[in-house]
């Protein structure tokens, strides 16, 4: 699943290749890629036909293309795109092949490259969302994420305090904290040497300034990076993979020696997927069961 370095990689194609265009034609191949637009997908095309597209914007894992209608001066709708697992928002030449899983196509007055919505997996979708130009009312519950100059790290810790849950299982909680997942937030703990167990109840203001930071470090590493591919689901919009995954210090790396102590890394489950630590230099707190 893409996190914030992926989607924010994406988000800078679209700014640079996509907006101040407008949209000559809309073609969905595939109904579920326009599924959460409950109002179908003829009036899905019909909604984006003419209009210019705005900014590209971010709230965490998702993305927005503010939209300004045919005759209109301000942006009031906008274009959602939920990458899920495997989308993918490609601008191509217009004689390019079809992709296999191209599920929605875009053309633009100018003639120039388009923009397609590939997903092999079909758990992504695009919708339009009135009146969600600045912030679309089915992202208001997402919180800002570590990278957002607005985020208020004193706000996040008092959270913290006040859900006393497990430090991982609040940095994958989105409406604490957007952006992170699964991969950076076991990075974010490796660099702060914190135990995905660890009780936010019991942490110090100074140890989720810590994480905080160590967050905000390896995705700025991984934002430099291209962001993580593992394999060619995720990619920019000109199809090419990021390579942090090359700089992972414990993610998908069991067994293999610690960059900081060569202690091996350990892999145990976690809500359903794995998690990755180093016994030494993350001590699970006394009253975790390691491995449950």
């Amino acid at each position: 699943m893409p996190e914030l370095p992926e989607v924010e990689v994406v988000r800078r194609g679209l700014e640079k290749w996509v907006v101040g265009r407008t949209i000559a034609h809309v073609e969905v191949t595939h109904e579920r890629a326009v599924r959460r637009h409950v109002a179908g997908l003829v009036d899905f095309a019909d909604s984006l036909t003419g209009a210019r597209v705005h900014a590209a914007r971010r709230r965490g894992k998702y993305l927005w293309l503010p939209l300004v209608a045919p005759g209109a001066e301000a942006p009031e709708d906008a274009l959602l795109a939920h990458l899920g697992m495997s989308g993918q928002l490609l601008v191509q030449p217009p004689e390019a092949p079809r992709e296999k899983h191209l599920h929605v196509r875009f053309t633009f007055t100018d003639g120039g490259p388009e923009l397609r919505f590939v997903d092999q997996r079909t758990f992504g979708g695009l919708a339009v969302e009135r009146g969600g130009a600045e912030l679309p009312p089915s992202m208001a519950h997402i919180a800002r994420d570590p990278l957002d100059p607005l985020f208020d790290d004193a706000l996040f810790h008092a959270a913290l305090r006040r859900r006393n849950t497990e430090i991982k299982r609040a940095l994958l909680d989105q409406s604490l904290v957007s952006g992170i997942g699964n991969i950076y937030a076991d990075e974010a703990l490796w660099r702060s040497r914190l135990h995905g167990a660890r009780q936010t109840g019991k942490l110090t203001l100074a140890q989720t300034t810590l994480v905080l930071a160590s967050a905000r470090d390896v995705m700025t590493d991984a934002l430099a990076a291209g962001g993580t591919s593992f394999d060619s689901l995720y990619v920019n919009v000109n199809g090419e993979s990021g390579y942090f995954s090359r700089g992972l210090d414990a993610y998908g790396r069991e067994g293999e020696p610690c960059n900081r102590c060569a202690t091996p890394i350990r892999r145990i489950s976690f809500m359903n997927r794995s998690s990755y630590f180093c016994p030494a230099c993350q001590r699970a707190p006394r009253r975790a069961t390691v491995g449950a």
